[in-house]
């Protein structure tokens, strides 16, 4: 019985699914890398006091959140052709791309509530010690606005991460496609399917553990 599972295609397909599973992780973490550089200039444009500024942001968070990831994924692949911009863009990059401006929207909205978030004296402690606002950001309001972002980011994490199943459409070797280039030489889904939700869980539950674990830890 343990030899016939052996042999069987839910291991059979592991060395096709591993190798997807290492893209899948580093297209997430490089997307949000600059998703979060990204979220956090947009979230602070949208407490600024300039009606320009924040109108713009607004505006860009709206529209990202408004509009499926499938269809930016598309738009950033298929309709930015060389007849648009000059160059194609390569599948590697619309996906890093499309995670980044993805996220950023969400990541915007939890940079911005967090900031939100810490009380108006903080601001005005810190303009009472003579720090310019520029200052009081940096060195009162943003580390502490930092640790209330922490459980949401990794949040974010975990929802950029099963998103990538999205990007199989332009034929990146995410786990999703490698399971889907697998089943259709085999013709077993079925056995392809779980394991690849399996190690989909693998990657998750464990990311989702110790985020709980660190909201108790950081209590907030």
């Amino acid at each position: 019985m343990i030899d016939d599972f052996l042999n069987s295609h839910y291991i059979k397909v592991l060395p096709d699914l591993i190798p997807g599973m290492g893209w899948t992780l580093g297209l997430t973490l490089a997307g949000l890398f600059l998703g979060f550089i990204l979220g956090a200039i947009v979230g602070l444009g949208r407490l600024s006091r300039f009606k320009i500024i924040s109108g713009f942001c607004s505006f860009y968070v709206e529209v990202v959140r408004g509009t499926p990831m499938l269809a930016q994924i598309l738009f950033i692949y298929a309709g930015l052709t060389r007849d648009v911009i000059g160059f194609n863009i390569d599948p590697i990059t619309t996906s890093i791309i499309a995670i980044a401006i993805n996220a950023a929207a969400y990541i915007a909205e939890i940079v911005r509530g967090a900031v939100y978030s810490i009380e108006k004296g903080q601001h005005e402690a810190g303009r009472a010690l003579g720090l310019s606002e520029k200052q009081t950001m940096r060195y009162i309001v943003w580390p502490q606005a930092f640790k209330r972002m922490i459980p949401p980011l990794g949040n974010q994490f975990v929802i950029s991460l099963k998103d990538t199943s999205l990007l199989s459409v332009i034929a990146v070797n995410e786990l999703l496609y490698a399971g889907k280039q697998y089943y259709n030489v085999t013709y077993t889904p079925f056995q392809t399917l779980i394991m690849v939700c399996l190690l989909y869980l693998c990657m998750t539950i464990p990311a989702s553990l110790y985020l709980r674990r660190l909201e108790r830890k950081l209590d907030v």
